[in-house]
């Protein structure tokens, strides 16, 4: 059995270590072994017997009902996202065999919307590769234009990680959104390609994805640590692009007449600023 043929299976386990028997109301009783819950306390806690649960963690049986996986929701304590992922893990429909990458396409119209943006704005894939961006997106980082990718930026790019001050923080939300937007569609190239070079490069990557987290894409306050205009908090929007799956608008903006929002001003005034080019006959110095 490969890695990804089980993918419930550890997706299960990843959640139960995570889980103290405190939290779940279990007395601490002598040395425990494992981190987390045991096989037979998720079982027990889940209306579920003991063989039965292990036959889901080792890939055995592959059709839980609704029931049993929301009581194991319950258990792992999992959030909305959580418990959605986890009922699609699942489920059981059979998978579409992809026999090529799907092609990611910003449409017309987004491309236009960017344009006429006065604010921060890209457009982001499933794999969190950046489709487009306006000016002011490139001017809030270098690293947002097209052809690049967040994740790898923000795990192996030092001057992306210097813009965020709680990176580890951010790191944990990335992965954890990462794994919402993909799904059970692993066997997409694009994933396959990713992950595999962050789990090789990036320790930091490696550990936050076996934890298994799943966090919505969603709106959300990030702080930034901008050289050029200091520390500025933004609100960050996540709005779906209609008629193209998987794709986001990314769109940052600052509380109105607040100390962000004129660094917001100021690092448009930068962006905007023609270069300043010394005559062709100007000697250099």
């Amino acid at each position: 059995m490969t890695r990804h043929t089980n993918m419930l299976g550890e997706y299960l386990r990843a959640r139960r270590e995570l889980v103290t028997p405190e939290s779940v109301g279990l007395p601490q009783l002598g040395v425990r072994r494992v981190p987390g819950l045991r096989r037979e306390e998720v079982a027990m806690l889940a209306g579920i017997s003991a063989d039965y649960y292990l036959r889901l963690e080792q890939g055995r049986d592959r059709n839980p009902s609704v029931q049993v996986l929301e009581a194991l929701a319950r258990v792992l304590r999992l959030d909305d996202a959580g418990t959605a992922y986890l009922l699609g893990l699942g489920s059981d429909s059979p998978r579409r065999v992809r026999r090529r990458p799907r092609k990611e396409v910003v449409p017309a119209g987004i491309r236009k919307l960017l344009d006429s943006l006065t604010q921060p704005a890209f457009v982001e894939g499933r794999c969190f590769d950046v489709l487009a961006a306006n000016p002011l997106a490139t001017a809030l980082s270098p690293r947002l234009v097209a052809g690049r990718n967040r994740l790898r930026d923000v795990f192996l790019d030092p001057a992306e990680r210097s813009l965020y001050p709680a990176w580890e923080e951010a790191t944990v939300s990335l992965v954890a959104g990462f794994r919402e937007s993909v799904g059970t569609d692993t066997d997409d190239p694009r994933f396959i390609e990713l992950v595999g070079e962050l789990s090789l490069t990036s320790d930091r990557f490696r550990r936050l994805w076996a934890r298994h987290d799943v966090q919505a894409r969603e709106g959300a306050s990030v702080t930034l640590d901008h050289p050029q205009v200091g520390e500025l908090t933004l609100n960050r929007e996540k709005l779906l692009v209609s008629g193209s799956p998987g794709l986001l608008l990314v769109l940052y903006h600052a509380d109105r007449d607040s100390d962000n929002d004129e660094k917001l001003r100021l690092l448009s005034s930068y962006q905007a600023a023609p270069r300043s080019r010394a005559p062709a006959d100007s000697p250099v110095t």
